[in-house]
Order: structure tokens, then sequence, then C-alpha cells
């Protein structure tokens, strides 16, 4: 089969990965332009385009999908099908018509549920159990076409986004190349996505980063590692920026055996710490042991090490907000 391959993250450069590793002919990879990053703001490519470019293969970024010339780009490619992950932009309805075989998706959740931007971290920001893979039909809707292949995933309860999305990522390769073939062969029934169920996953913002101590320590975990290792959740102490990366929800009985023990008090009070491992804050229910931090403008660091280089006390309180 001729693939024309859209994508942009990692996720989509490990789906690309497999293609060609698989032999599939690829006549054309489309990703977004190129964007400023780091301090620099330099411009850097996608990591599909890294992909693409170092085997060789034809790269396209169009500003726009909607020009003529960028429809005829992907027409003289003459795809069989077209294979879309994370690209992120909604197809035209020629785009859809464009390949014999239609366009096929991954996506990183079991739809109907968390259809949209950012599957990955909703799932963990709610404290998910389970997540996966849909490969499904594209249709003119966001993430509303029928579903190929599913395949289910557990969330362990500490895993964090980096670690979920590398996982998705292996899988969703795995799956995609199990589906093009049977696709192909008519071995596969589109089936409709469930009228119920459907949710959607909003791209996260700054906003979503602010830890609120009010909350319980298991939805403030979640939203730890729902933002781990980038951005990153955060908290203001002493007017500067923390980004907290890892953290564990503490039992009654760890709480009653803090080193440096504070009394129970408002949310965001740093009740004591535990030796080795790091400073416990109080929550709207219960403590939070936070195992691995980064004061912005430094390097990432444990707990430990962190509590004893910042001189941090039972007593000091975290703002409800980062700093701005």
């Amino acid at each position: 089969m001729r693939v024309v391959f859209m994508g942009t993250p990692e996720l989509a450069a490990e789906a690309l990965a497999g293609l060609y590793q698989a032999g599939y002919e690829l006549p054309l990879v489309v990703t977004q332009p190129d964007r400023p990053k780091g301090r620099g703001q330099k411009l850097a490519f996608s990591p599909v385009k890294e992909f693409a470019l170092s085997k060789g293969l034809a790269v396209f970024q169009p500003d726009s999908l909607k020009t003529p010339d960028a429809l005829e780009r992907i027409l003289e490619a003459r795809p069989d099908v077209m294979v879309v992950a994370a690209y992120g932009r909604i197809l035209p309805p020629a785009w859809l018509e464009a390949a014999p075989l239609g366009c096929i998706n991954i996506h990183a959740s079991l739809l109907p549920a968390y259809r949209g931007a950012a599957p990955i971290q909703w799932a963990l920001l709610n404290g998910e159990k389970e997540t996966g893979i849909t490969i499904m039909q594209m249709d003119p809707g966001l993430d509303t076409g029928p579903i190929l292949l599913q395949r289910r995933l557990p969330i362990p309860e500490d895993m964090n986004f980096g670690q979920l999305y590398t996982a998705l990522a292996q899988l969703g390769s795995r799956l995609l190349l199990e589906a093009l073939p049977l696709w192909a062969g008519g071995r596969l029934q589109a089936q409709p996505q469930p009228a119920e169920g459907g949710t959607y996953a909003v791209r996260l913002e700054r906003e979503h980063e602010a830890i609120d101590w009010r909350r319980s320590s298991a939805e403030i975990h979640n939203q730890i590692r729902a933002l781990s290792p980038l951005p990153g959740a955060s908290a203001g102490l002493g007017g500067k920026e923390i980004k907290i990366l890892a953290a564990q929800v503490l039992t009654a009985e760890e709480l009653a055996g803090l080193d440096q023990k504070n009394e129970p008090g408002e949310p965001g009070l740093i009740l004591g710490s535990i030796r080795r491992r790091g400073p416990v804050v109080a929550t709207g229910g219960g403590g939070l042991l936070l195992t691995f931090v980064q004061p912005v403008g430094k390097k990432p660091m444990d707990g430990w090490s962190w509590l004893n280089g910042s001189r941090l006390e039972a007593g000091q309180r975290f703002h409800t907000e980062p700093v701005k």
C-alpha cells in the first residue's frame, strides 16, 4: 500500500517508524510547519519531520489545508490510504476522500471517551485506571468516526504522562500495523461509536498547572502525574514558583510518623518531612509527600535534596496558586 502519513509529535513519529520498518511505501509525509522552541526561540523540526528526513522521505508542511495546491500535493502522491496520528488540525472533507481506503486515525483513548487534543492528560487528571488506543476511520467530526480496532492499556497509579505517552505510542504503532492489512483486505468492519459516553479532552492551558492545595491528596497527585515531566504542576513558595514533578499520597499512619512534625493546618502548609524522601504538604484531605521537584530556573531534583538545599521547615506554607 501507498501510505500518505500525517502527524507531528513523538507518538506520530513512533507510528511512522513502524510503517517504514514494515516496508510500507511512504510517498509523502505531512507535518506541521516548524515552530520556535526553547529559550532562543529557534525554529525546530517536529519529531515526525526529523524521522522522515533521516530516512529520505518527502516532507510537506502546508500552512493551510484549505488551498487547492495543498490538496493537489496529496493527490499527486496517489495514496491508497492516509494515516493520521496527532497531526494537530482537522482535515477538510476533500482530504478525507483523497485515498480509496480513506483516512485512518490513531487516537490515544478508548473512544468515544476523551475525544480531542489532550486525551492522555485528562485520563490521568481524572484518575482513570485504564485507557487505550483506538484505530478509527475519520469523518468530518472531531474524533467521531467509526471504530476499526481498540486495545486497552492499564494505568498504574504512579504512572505519569511521559510514561503513559510512551506506552501508548508503542501500542498505537503496533495496532496500526495490525489494522491496515485487515482494513485493506475487507476483514475489518467499521463500528459506529456508541451514542453515549462521549467526552472531550480540551487542550491544557496554563491555568491547569496551578495546584490548589485545598483539593484532596488524590486529586493533586493525579494533576502532578498528568503534567509530568512537562510542563509540570506549579505551586508558589516564598515568592518563587516550584514545579512539582512527582508525589505520593500518604496514609494516616505515615502522616503520624513525620520528622519535624507540625500540627495539621491550612492546605499548603508544610507538615514535616520523611527522611531521605522529601517534605510533606497538607492538602484538603490528608498530606502529600513531594518526591521530585524543579524550582524554576534550576534542574529537577529529588524532594530530599530540595528540602535541605532550600532550608525548608515545618510551618512554611505554599501559596494556593503559583507565582505569576
